[in-house]
């Protein structure tokens, strides 16, 4: 069955024992919570008993003194479930949003630290249900759930006892309409955790939906699929309705079903207790208070069903969350190497590597680069040039050989002691909608403005930076999209300087610019390459003649490397690639 759309169960213990976990910081309000519904329960049947006393004896000796006392003990009684009332919808709803930041916070923590791999085959819009929606479900566990539950059943053992201790027979009686209370609850039940659950899948499918097709919205346009996309967005949209409003006729039929049956349960009360006051068999009072007790037996019967689908949504939440806390498909973190000072030597031994098993991306690759050089990769698209970036930064593991920076396997490594020292600036920059300032420091507290403006004057765009509303100030939007490519770009170049790693990889960091930002950008890689080891992913060719070693990948393999003039004479796969390029040039 599909995960958005299975059921749970409503006492799964052990998924309620993981939540409990995250109560646990909380286990003073918690118990607290349950002493206050424990109290508004026992509270419950206490006015339907003062009203049969005052009826009975004041009222009918005409004693107004005491009749006096019982009024103001019947306000005192209101006034104290009214308190008894706010403390437990106020301490109920504050446990479950402090609950449900803590799973919040923890879970984007894990998602964080997931390897890439995980995002490869899961879509966005489902990470966004479990940590907004899913989570936000888990609130009504607290106010609506377990506890609330138990509140009612203890409420309902209360007024059974109480009624039957006052008078048997009429509780027979006011009780006889319960087998169909519970079967309409039941039937109920059924039916509205079934729309829930289409509820769900529904909301989950349009989460994916719209996020996807927003950050695809440039190709939805330059393709003018519009339309396309508006009828599938419309139906998926119409099935998110129609759920609801099946859970909505659902409610519409069962509350005024439930009245019905409550209001026959009265009757019957009012036409046999009616009887038994002519013959003196049983006191005014004592109907009256069965008409109450009536009502505050059937009102729980009542919010029974909903509270339990609130927590059967509640468990399935938890369990989709506790599935992704779970989850395996990290990159392993068991290095301590922590070098003080990496000098920048890296060497692939034997490298074997594929996304999927036994469909190898790179095959045997073997190079080695000392500190300070420079190596480049080129090849066809798909050739495995972007894998090499992948696996020096353990986005992915290799499936065979070894990768050692400074002669030690990069698994030995702290994992963020690695990546601090190779700085990556990809083709296709990702800024956040941010300021400027922010998106180069990206958290890190002990960059300073100095040290990002005194970066930015050496790569050549802080007289760009300041020209913009409120300099470093600027709010580039998500994406960066209020900047250009090479504006991108140039930004890019300032964030990976001011964390000045040792190892520096740029991947086809020119290929999407103009020829004059290019040459901007040419100078900021001179200055950003300057005395660190670089391993430069080209297109352009042109780029990359001055490396120390080019290295010429084809389907996984390395079939040449050398310097630009060393492959030029071998007449091979770099010739033939240069001579391309250079074709293409002359025919512009």
């Amino acid at each position: 069955m599909n995960q958005e759309t299975k059921s749970g169960q409503i006492f799964d213990l052990p998924t309620l024992k993981r939540l409990y976990t995250f109560v646990q910081p909380y286990k003073k309000e918690f118990f607290g919570l349950i002493g206050i519904i424990m109290v508004s329960a026992m509270l419950s049947p206490l006015l339907p008993l003062l009203i049969k006393y005052t009826i009975d004896t004041p009222v009918a000796n005409g004693d107004y003194n005491q009749l006096a006392l019982m009024l103001v003990l019947m306000i005192v009684v209101l006034i104290v479930q009214g308190l008894v009332s706010f403390v437990n919808t106020y301490l109920s709803g504050w446990l479950g949003q402090y609950i449900i930041r803590d799973m919040r916070v923890t879970l984007y923590e894990k998602i964080i630290h997931l390897r890439l791999t995980f995002f490869d085959k899961t879509p966005i819009g489902r990470l966004v249900t479990r940590t907004i929606s899913d989570i936000e479900t888990l609130s009504n566990v607290f106010s609506d759930g377990m506890a609330a539950i138990a509140g009612d059943i203890l409420q309902l053992t209360l007024i059974i006892a109480v009624m039957f201790y006052t008078d048997w027979k009429l509780s027979l009686i006011s009780l006889s309409m319960v087998p169909l209370m519970l079967f309409s609850t039941y039937v109920f039940k059924e039916k509205i955790k079934d729309a829930f659950n289409e509820v769900r899948a529904a909301v989950s499918n349009l989460n994916s939906f719209v996020q996807e097709h927003i950050t695809g919205m440039n190709i939805v346009q330059i393709f003018s699929s519009e339309d396309a996309e508006y009828r599938k967005f419309e139906k998926i949209n119409a099935e998110h309705r129609d759920a609801n409003i099946r859970s909505i006729l659902y409610y519409s039929i069962y509350f005024p079903v439930a009245d019905v049956i409550s209001a026959a349960g009265t009757g019957l009360v009012v036409w046999y207790g009616s009887k038994q006051i002519l013959q003196q068999d049983v006191t005014f009072g004592t109907v009256t208070a069965f008409v109450m007790f009536i009502n505050l037996f059937f009102r729980p019967i009542r919010q029974l069903a909903d509270r339990f689908n609130t927590l059967q949504m509640g468990i399935v939440s938890t369990d989709r969350i506790l599935k992704l806390l779970d989850s395996e498909d990290f990159t392993p973190n068991n290095g301590t190497h922590v070098p003080d000072l990496v000098q920048g030597k890296v060497e692939f031994k034997n490298v074997w590597f594929a996304y999927n098993e036994e469909e190898y991306v790179l095959k045997n690759i073997n190079f080695n680069m000392n500190a300070g050089e420079t190596i480049a990769f080129v090849g066809a698209t798909g050739a495995g040039k972007s894998s090499i970036i992948n696996l020096l930064n353990r986005f992915y593991d290799i499936n065979k050989g070894e990768i050692l920076i400074d002669g030690v396997d990069v698994h030995a490594y702290e994992l963020t002691a690695l990546r601090r020292n190779i700085g990556v600036v990809m083709q296709d920059v990702f800024l956040f909608s941010d300021t400027i300032e922010n998106n180069i420091r990206l958290g890190n507290p002990n960059i300073t403005r100095e040290r990002i403006v005194e970066a930015a004057k050496l790569v050549g765009v802080h007289e760009f930076i300041e020209r913009l509303p409120g300099g470093y100030e600027y709010n580039v939007q998500e994406r960066g999209a209020t900047l250009s490519v090479g504006q991108r770009q140039l930004i890019s170049f300032v964030r990976v300087m001011v964390h000045d790693p040792k190892i520096m990889v740029l991947d086809e960091a020119t290929s999407s610019v103009d020829t004059e930002t290019e040459e901007l950008i040419q100078k900021a890689i001179e200055k950003l390459m300057k005395g660190r080891t670089a391993i430069v992913i080209a297109h352009r060719l042109s780029t990359i003649q001055e490396a120390t070693k080019i290295i010429v990948l084809d389907r996984g393999e390395i079939m040449e490397e050398g310097s630009h003039d060393q492959l030029l004479a071998k007449n091979g796969f770099y010739a033939n690639l240069y001579r391309m390029q250079y074709k293409e040039v002359i025919d512009l």
